[in-house]
């Protein structure tokens, strides 16, 4: 029994250094792919700005699931989660005040827009000519519509929406608006600062879901 404790210790410690190790690739390939595109990042790039070997990052996950992981953690600070009340991005806003709910998400959804556009566009290519990337597409873009589902009954349920509010169609709505989408098209390309990105959005979210 006393030997039990220095193999659970060995075993313990070699899966967060296999944690660390896929984060600092995982990291890694998120500032190539974003700076380089996904045809143009190789295995090899991404293991020199990790750091460790091109066999490593091979045995932690294939150049398509690298962009997926890339994506997901840069945006919402989670990997391969089916929701977003499950990640980083959702953290505490449950427990927001009515009076602060709606401003609550519209905050952090610009800030994940702000971080994860550029790999969001990235993986909106990448999608076209690799089935794995664009089956996880679908799975993301399944997850957001649900997301948002649950977003507007929670506003009805605080009485910020209107009982008779159309879910799907409201939901659909705040799924263009809020998408990463949306502020590449206004910041990134037309130049728009995040301060007013932030302004439009909340004028035009607030308009749509308070819409009779």
């Amino acid at each position: 029994m006393a030997e039990a404790a220095p193999r659970a210790y060995t075993s313990a410690l070699r899966t967060r250094q296999a944690q660390e190790t896929r984060a600092r690739i995982v990291a890694a390939a998120a500032r190539l792919f974003a700076s380089q595109g996904y045809q143009a990042t190789t295995i090899a790039a991404i293991a020199r700005e990790a750091g460790v070997s091109a066999e490593t990052v091979k045995t932690t996950a294939a150049k398509a699931e690298l962009l997926i992981a890339a994506f997901e953690v840069t945006f919402s600070g989670s990997e391969a989660a089916e929701s977003l009340v499950e990640t980083e991005v959702a953290s505490g806003l449950l427990d927001l005040p009515d009076d602060a709910f709606l401003d609550g998400v519209l905050t952090q959804i610009t800030t994940a827009n702000q971080r994860g556009h550029g790999l969001w566009t990235v993986l909106l290519g990448a999608a076209l000519s690799d089935p794995v990337v664009d089956e996880a597409l679908r799975r993301i873009l399944e997850n957001r519509a649900a997301d948002y589902r649950g977003f507007v009954a929670e506003l009805v349920r605080r009485g910020i929406a209107p009982a008779a509010t159309d879910t799907d169609a409201t939901a659909d709505a705040l799924s263009f608006l809020l998408s990463p989408e949306s502020y590449q098209q206004l910041v990134a390309q037309s130049g728009w600062t995040p301060a007013r990105y932030a302004d439009w959005l909340r004028t035009t979210v607030l308009a749509e879901v308070t819409r009779p």
